[in-house]
């Protein structure tokens, strides 16, 4: 079975719009835990938008599945941030300052020096280390010149065109996943999934090992509540 990590940081998003401490981010955290998710998610940026730095402190104190911090590398803060808190899994993004959300993968093969002492650091602090790709054999086997553990595929354009024709939507993801197998890289996949498009893509990625879903989890919840839309979302993952 695929792993579901839910992302918190719309969470920190509705509770910074007010100050204050409501909604509870460590509580809701602890209560997605509870209600069946098998990890969390958070992607702290600089301006500190949503998720806090200090967040991902408390988040560890309490957290007891497992703790998944996204980010980018070039930033010494986030650097350090993941080494002082030790997650299970440290993902990359290549994002620019500002980036409203991640929009594209690592080219592996430009930055295949710098991800790798990056990703030695990491590794060598005991924390598996994931890098954000785009769905394209070069950069999955770029990525495994780089030293990663896994991979992570970004799901965007497959969202996207689920509706207009699924077949042909997922077949780029279904070669990636293929070459990242055969390069012994192990797969995560995120963005934009949701109840709609996860089963599907599920069923049809070899070596799914996790889905790391925040925004259309978070929307769902509005309406199914939150211990719903997680079961919701890890029946389709059966």
């Amino acid at each position: 079975m695929t792993r579901l990590s839910v992302n918190i940081n719309k969470i920190a998003t509705l509770r910074n719009s007010r100050g204050g401490n409501n909604p509870d981010l460590i509580q809701v955290a602890k209560d997605c835990e509870r209600f069946g998710a098998q990890g969390i998610t958070v992607h702290p940026r600089p301006d500190e938008r949503h998720i806090r730095y200090n967040d991902v402190f408390e988040l560890k104190k309490v957290l007891t599945t497992e703790f998944n911090i996204e980010g980018n590398c070039q930033e010494q803060k986030f650097i350090d941030l993941v080494l002082a808190n030790k997650p299970a899994q440290v993902t990359l993004v290549p994002d620019v300052l500002g980036q409203i959300t991640s929009n594209h993968g690592w080219d592996t093969v430009k930055n295949e020096h710098y991800l790798k002492d990056m990703i030695s650091v990491f590794k060598e602090a005991g924390i598996r280390v994931s890098i954000f790709v785009d769905p394209i054999p070069k950069m999955v086997e770029g990525a495994a010149k780089t030293g990663t553990d896994r991979v992570e595929l970004y799901t965007e354009a497959y969202a996207h065109q689920y509706h207009l024709d699924k077949q042909t939507a997922i077949a780029p993801y279904i070669k990636a996943a293929e070459v990242a197998q055969s390069a012994g890289l192990e797969l995560n996949a995120g963005h934009d999934l949701d109840l709609h498009n996860l089963k599907y893509f599920a069923e049809n990625v070899p070596g799914l090992e996790e889905v790391s879903i925040g925004h259309a989890l978070i929307c769902d919840a509005l309406y199914y509540g939150l211990e719903n839309t997680i079961q919701m979302y890890l029946r389709q993952l059966v």
